[in-house]
């Protein structure tokens, strides 16, 4: 199978699906010019023009609204930011609009948009451009949360949001755009709560959230050297979230770590741990270990952001530790605190 760049997957599931659906369009600032929202738009502006692909003012709220508007008309709008902390000034229209006039419609209106938005972690972003801000949307009914990790899952993600008629928030890790995995050259689709098995092992569960499972799989190597097997599941998408695959792993490995991009409180990760505390906590051999970044607003130094960050090598420390007998949950954690006292300042 031939193999594409995660953001030109990004950019052939954009064609395809306009290519079957001419009520698809594309908006937002940056899409039509010639980088192309880091590449993810350049080819459907080459073929769709300006009256399906097309710049717009920088006024975040005001674009929302009419992609929600259009979306109850009938069209289905695809709305791209370039980075994810722009979604807040968004926020009425998605969570008061977007993901309830279906259900205040008793079912009679749908609002089938699609919402591309963009971590933007590293060279200094800081603490307004670089936030991971997936737990809030997770937070509300009546929206999909996706967050493919490969190329073939941006793609299959992308063109499923495309086919159903529910709001999805995609926010994509900048960082993947490089990365290359295969993908098909036809249309597929991936299900919206349908996790990926991405690695199979018996001694620890790792569920990791977008870039972390990248990280996940170095650390899988640097286990095997420790004779400690890692199993490692992508959620791809976080509402719906596949409860199941993740309980089914655990039950078997009896340990569990979950890697976020987010911050520890109130995430991701507090999700998926009472998840596992309400369904297998009986299967557990140790406490639940959760890697993420440390409650307080993203350093741009580049010398603090490399220590804020999370690797493979917070993973591989917690693995040993749940392995191995020790409190793998408390030494995270107090590790994490020294963290945020090192960062957090007046916090």
């Amino acid at each position: 199978m031939r193999e594409l760049k995660y953001k030109d997957a990004i950019s052939e599931a954009h064609v395809q699906s306009m290519e079957r659906d001419p009520s698809i369009f594309l908006m937002g600032v940056g899409v039509a010019d010639p980088t192309g929202i880091f590449g993810t738009t350049v080819e459907a502006r080459k073929r769709f023009g300006i009256p399906r692909v097309f710049d717009t003012p920088l006024s975040e709220n005001t674009l929302t609204g009419i992609g929600v508007g259009a979306a109850i008309c009938g069209m289905r709008p695809v709305l791209v930011h370039a980075r994810n902390d722009f979604l807040l000034l968004t926020m009425d229209q998605i969570v008061n609009h977007a993901a309830k006039w279906k259900y205040m419609a008793g079912g009679k209106l749908s609002v089938p948009f699609l919402i591309r938005a963009i971590i933007g972690r590293g060279w200094g972003q800081a603490a307004q451009h670089s936030q991971s801000l997936q737990a809030l949307f997770a937070h509300v009914p009546g929206l999909q949360v996706i967050m493919p990790s490969s190329p073939y899952d941006a793609k299959g993600l992308i063109l499923e949001s495309l086919q159903n008629d529910l709001t999805t928030v995609c926010i994509e890790h900048r960082w993947l755009y490089d990365k290359s995995g295969p993908v098909p050259e036809e249309f597929y689709t991936i299900p919206m709560g349908k996790g990926n098995l991405v690695k199979k092992g018996k001694d620890v569960t790792v569920v990791a959230i977008s870039h972390m499972v990248l990280e996940a799989k170095t650390a899988a190597l640097e286990c095997e050297q420790e004779k400690i097997d890692l199993e490692i599941i992508d959620p791809r998408s976080l509402r719906p979230l596949d409860e199941d695959l993740i309980c089914q792993s655990v039950k078997k490995t009896g340990r569990l770590i979950v890697a976020d991009t987010g911050w520890k409180r109130c995430g991701l990760s507090a999700e998926i741990a009472a998840l596992v505390a309400e369904n297998c906590l009986r299967d557990l051999k140790q406490p639940v270990v959760r890697i993420t970044l440390a409650d307080t607003p993203t350093p741009c130094s580049s010398v603090l952001e490399n220590a804020y960050y999370p690797t493979a090598k917070n993973i591989v420390h917690a693995a040993k530790n749940l392995v191995h007998g020790n409190s793998g949950a408390k030494d995270e954690v107090v590790a994490s605190q020294k963290t945020e006292k090192e960062f957090s300042g007046p916090f």
